[in-house]
């Protein structure tokens, strides 16, 4: 059974930085993209970052520079290092692991941006 576990969420005051992570676990077979998703209260789930088996990055227009997304692995993990959070990044995040066929998400980690 697949499943994703975020964690690395929190309150941050504006300016400051997070980084979240995302651990994997069950077999995931094929070529796959990881990828990361918030969804702000009211509003619908939107991308932030993805990053395919190729190393090829895809980022949001409004956490580009800011955001970096990357994966270890070794370890099963894809992470979100987030810097220069503005309030407008708070959201819940969601780790999301898609194949050709499937997308597993994760439970979503809370994160807070404000002073």
């Amino acid at each position: 059974q697949v499943q994703l576990v975020e964690s690395g969420g929190g309150l941050v005051q504006p300016g400051g930085s997070l980084r979240l992570s995302c651990t994997t676990s069950g077999g995931i077979f094929g070529i796959y993209t990881m990828a990361w998703y918030r969804q702000a209260p009211g509003k619908q789930r939107d991308l932030v970052a993805a990053l395919t088996s190729g190393g090829i990055t895809n980022y949001a227009d409004s956490v580009k520079g800011r955001f970096t997304i990357s994966r270890d692995n070794a370890k099963n993990t894809v992470y979100l290092q987030m810097n220069s959070l503005k309030p407008e990044d708070t959201a819940v995040y969601y780790c999301n692991i898609r194949t050709g066929r499937n997308s597993y998400w994760g439970q979503g980690t809370q994160v807070t941006v404000s002073s």
